[in-house]
């Protein structure tokens, strides 16, 4: 991760993906909120850059362990080598491409019956430096997951592994739909008890430093309300309270 990434990521960990959503809707962007993970630890709050991961609907002939069995076996090994089909996966490939910093943005069309990571890989793209999963479906082994530190958004969880369902690990790194939101490789993640939200990469720079002039003029703005202020005046700031801001503003900076 270069210094560059570091300091956007640290800056978008100082804001909220409220005033972020509000933002982006300034600037016409409107389908960026991830409908349906939620966090599985309320308090978590992540940012950093999309890799992606899309899980498609199982076709038995096209699991990578269906064409290394010949016809007198496989139906006697089917049930064993589907659960060890996925190390040959885009779920294992994609988490050797893990950064510090990265985001694992899973597309798995809402399934609530598959778990799409669990403990051991969870291990492992801690230790490659991801910092979060989202996920619009369902992980297992939650209660482990949860000790390797990792936050997780999901809309549950689940004791299925991938294979044991209608979904297998298909592509990734290309564009996916994760809770009917685009997401792109790169695309600017951040996450917290509202949910997640993308950012395109190309605006990042703008929408953050209007995040944090909206936040910043918010403060002010409760301060005035909490004494008293008229809602009217304050929220948003009218022409003369956005006089009183900028003198707040010098007399706090």
């Amino acid at each position: 991760m270069n210094i560059s990434n570091e300091n956007l990521f640290n800056r978008l960990q100082a804001v909220s993906t409220a005033t972020i959503s509000g933002v982006l809707h300034q600037f016409g962007i409107t389908s960026t909120f991830i409908v349906g993970p939620t966090s599985r630890k309320p308090g978590s709050k992540i940012a950093g850059k999309a890799v992606t991961l899309r899980y498609m609907p199982k076709r038995e002939d096209m699991l990578p362990s269906a064409n290394n069995m010949n016809n007198s076996n496989k139906n006697n090994e089917k049930s064993v080598a589907q659960e060890y089909s996925e190390n040959t996966s885009a779920l294992w490939k994609v988490l050797d491409t893990i950064q510090h910093g990265d985001v694992l943005v899973i597309d798995a069309r809402g399934s609530m019956e598959t778990g799409c990571i669990g403990e051991m890989l969870s291990t492992y793209f801690k230790a490659k430096g991801g910092i979060g999963i989202i996920v619009d479906g369902c992980v297992r082994d939650y209660k482990q997951i949860e000790k390797t530190g990792v936050p997780v958004w999901s809309k549950g969880v689940t004791p299925n592994f991938a294979s044991q369902t209608n979904l297998f690990p298909w592509d990734f790194n290309a564009p996916i739909a994760c809770g009917e939101t685009l997401v792109l490789p790169g695309d600017f993640i951040v996450a917290d008890d509202d949910g997640p939200i993308v950012i395109p990469a190309s605006m990042v720079e703008k929408v953050l430093k209007e995040t944090e002039e909206h936040e910043d003029w918010e403060i002010f703005s409760k301060l005035k309300l909490e004494n008293g202020g008229e809602i009217s005046k304050y929220y948003p700031l009218n022409d003369e309270a956005k006089k009183e801001y900028e003198i707040w503003k010098k007399q706090n900076s």
